[in-house]
């Protein structure tokens, strides 16, 4: 099994053109070095890709969050496409060993840098929809980003309780908010922790959750509803 069809079965397609995919891999620094190659760079794609997945995680939010704002929508999209969630993604379909790569981006490491990956998986994201169309890719992207979405959810929604009543006790008492601990109960895979937050050396609210997190935007959201 050659590399490009390999690909294609980590990403559960089968090109009807597989030049646009092994296109999606090259970097510009491997034509500097071999001008002659077939095969133009993945920056064209690269601009495609990202075209879609914006579009595709826009669709995503706006209709799984209709409790969404606009700026919360914004910001979790905002995660979501950033090239450090881009260049996870693509470290877990192991595209850094599918890179056409020239020899002194090689040896600087160019197959672990976050830029490199997030673009190839970008360009890899418009090949999908130059061969198959939206649907396929739509689904490919959905497929890629299963668990990410609700985990940039989790995280805008704990920064913003946090958030929030940092900007209220500075404003109220010129102090920021301390977490803590005050117990962690019950086994590994169902862990409850219990956070109070505490502002001027008074307990202001409480929360709890499976993880430390979640148990500190509960405790903020306590400390808010209170009125602090």
């Amino acid at each position: 099994m050659d590399e490009i069809t390999k690909l294609e079965a980590t990403l559960h397609i089968s090109f009807r053109n597989s030049a646009l995919l092994q296109q999606a891999l090259v970097h510009r620094s491997y034509l500097n070095e071999n001008p002659d190659f077939k095969l133009l760079s993945n920056e064209r794609m690269e601009y495609l890709g990202d075209s879609m997945l914006s579009a595709v995680v826009a669709e995503k939010l706006y209709k799984d969050y209709p409790d969404f704002s606009e700026g919360d929508m914004t910001r979790v999209r905002s995660a979501l496409v950033r090239k450090e969630t881009l260049a996870r993604i693509a470290h877990h379909l192991r595209l850094d060993g599918y890179l056409y790569l020239g020899h002194g981006e090689e040896t600087s490491g160019g197959r672990a840098k976050q830029s490199i990956l997030a673009d190839a998986l970008e360009a890899v994201i418009g090949a999908v929809f130059l061969d198959q169309g939206f649907d396929t890719c739509r689904n490919l992207i959905l497929r890629l980003y299963e668990g990410e979405v609700e985990k940039a959810v989790e995280d805008s929604l704990t920064a913003d309780f946090k958030s929030q009543l940092q900007e209220v006790t500075q404003s109220r008492y010129h102090e920021i908010p301390e977490y803590r601990v005050i117990s962690a109960e019950g086994p590994d895979h169902a862990k409850e922790f219990i956070v109070e937050v505490i502002v001027g050396g008074r307990v202001i609210g409480k929360g709890s959750g499976s993880s430390k997190r979640e148990a500190e935007k509960e405790a903020a959201k306590a400390a808010l509803d209170a009125g602090t």
